[in-house]
């Protein structure tokens, strides 16, 4: 018990050293900005809505099950990191602990509420990533992975503010990645693509 105890709080003293990394020391008023713009849902809707377009194009009949999918993705996401890790560890997030929240750099006008283990942002954004991968990666190869450098970014501005510790963040990356392939391989066996394959992944 001793030994289990000794490795959390390691683990939690780590987390806090790289939170204070991100959020206090590798920071410039470019980050500043783009940290705050990219959180910013309403940036995303020309995306979200070329990608349902791009579908609707190339999968035609089936791009209302690509996008049942896309969407089961983030509400399986989101319900998991809101109703059941958050309600279960509830942890404070950094800007609202009492005894940290004095050497947080909070970049938003006010600190969110509810709990911070595990990050939905982290969580909705990589799930939906991991999903739009393995179901796009056979016809855009050379793009697909972009999808993650999108959901990394997102959940990496969660710490740079002040609102999620980097295992908050981990956490849901685990939970959405996990999700993603879940509902990938779902889509992918009902309509003939293989997730894990061996065959070329050029364009057909």
């Amino acid at each position: 018990m001793n030994h289990s105890l000794t490795i959390l709080q390691t683990l939690e003293q780590f987390d806090r050293w790289l939170f204070h990394k991100i959020n206090g020391q590798w920071i410039n008023p470019v980050f500043d900005f783009v940290s705050l713009l990219i959180r910013a849902s309403v940036l995303w809707m020309p995306l979200y809505l070329f990608v349902f377009v791009f579908v609707a194009v190339n999968f035609k009949r089936n791009s209302l099950w690509w996008i049942l999918f896309f969407l089961c993705t983030v509400a399986l996401t989101d319900l998991t990191g809101a109703h059941l890790f958050k309600h279960l560890f509830k942890r404070l997030r950094p800007c609202n602990d009492p005894a940290f929240a004095s050497s947080v750099r909070l970049l938003l006008d006010y600190c969110a509420a509810g709990y911070s283990f595990v990050s939905n942002h982290a969580a909705n954004h990589f799930g939906l990533s991991t999903f739009f991968y393995f179901t796009m990666r056979r016809y855009i190869p050379k793009w697909a992975w972009l999808a993650w450098v999108w959901a990394f970014a997102i959940s990496y501005s969660q710490i740079y503010v002040g609102i999620h510790y980097p295992l908050d963040v981990a956490g849901g990356a685990i939970v959405g990645i996990l999700y993603g392939l879940l509902t990938s391989m779902f889509f992918n066996k009902k309509f003939g693509f293989v997730t894990f394959d061996t065959q070329p992944t050029g364009m057909r």
